[in-house]
């Protein structure tokens, strides 16, 4: 669960978002940047975090009065060397941060840090991940809390979809895709599997409430509504100009977290009654016409 350091919503003095290029980053900069938020963008043009020198160059760029929000990741994590790579990257972050104490940082995390479970996931939910991604982002989590002195507070979102998504990951994004050139939807079996999904604009507006809110404390982005991956196909489908079929395959194996992930979301509507998630069906037209 999030604590509001500030009872009254407070422009932050000034957000630096590590990651600032990426498909996350890139719609929490714009975010900010509406408002009138002063922001430093920082992306790999302007430090490379496996340089010797990124801890100094890091730490001359941050001042004690920012909000930090660390975005930066070689993501999917999906072998040992990525793993050791990302934590290389957050040493360099960590000492810059040991150095200067922002005086509130957050990190956007993932919900792969939790251990399978058929029950809705919480904020109190055991983080014990199954994967090498999972296994990267924990790590990270605790080597910020060993480094923050001030305030932290750690997003982990579900499924992320949206127009600039880098890595055409399985289901809205490349189903999407994949309608738009007018070739057919191949699912993994029966995309029976049911997950949750959350449009990257409310993750970035999450960000930008945390933010102005000086939260602390833990928070899952995901809407508490999952659907599976045909059902998600079908819409994408209906919403296309294109003439598509959704195609099933042999699966060869196992489903990933047992075919389902169920989250509870109530901790966000405590933390900020008047956000709404946006509904799949909307946030893909919105993806649609921002194409």
């Amino acid at each position: 669960m999030l604590k509001h350091n500030s009872q009254e919503p407070t422009q932050p003095n000034r957000v630096v978002i590590l990651g600032a290029t990426g498909f996350v980053g890139a719609e929490t900069m714009r975010a900010f940047e509406i408002e009138g938020t002063e922001t430093l963008a920082l992306g790999r043009a302007e430090i490379d975090l496996l340089d010797p020198q990124a801890e100094s160059k890091l730490a001359r760029l941050l001042k004690p009065t920012d909000t930090f929000v660390v975005i930066s990741a070689e993501a999917p994590c999906k072998d040992a060397k990525m793993l050791i790579r990302n934590v290389q990257l957050m040493i360099s972050v960590c000492a810059a941060i040991t150095q200067i104490q922002p005086a509130h940082v957050i990190y956007v995390s993932s919900d792969a840090v939790y251990a399978d479970s058929m029950q809705p996931l919480t904020e109190t939910s055991s983080a014990e991940p199954s994967s090498i991604h999972g296994i990267m982002h924990l790590s990270r989590e605790l080597m910020l809390k060993d480094a923050v002195k001030n305030i932290l507070a750690i997003l982990r979102p579900t499924l992320i979809y949206g127009i600039n998504d880098p890595h055409n990951g399985y289901g809205p994004n490349r189903f999407r895709r994949l309608a738009e050139i007018g070739e057919d939807i191949v699912l993994f079996g029966k995309g029976e599997e049911q997950r949750d999904h959350i449009l990257v604009d409310d993750v970035a507006e999450l960000i930008r409430l945390m933010a102005w809110y000086k939260s602390s404390g833990v928070l899952n982005a995901a809407s508490g509504i999952i659907m599976s991956f045909k059902e998600v196909a079908k819409i994408i489908i209906k919403q296309s100009t294109s003439t598509v079929a959704i195609k099933e395959t042999l699966r060869t194996g196992g489903m990933p977290h047992n075919g389902y992930r169920p989250f509870d979301s109530t901790a966000t509507k405590v933390s900020f009654p008047k956000f709404r998630y946006t509904p799949l069906q909307d946030g893909l037209i919105l993806s649609f016409h921002k194409n």
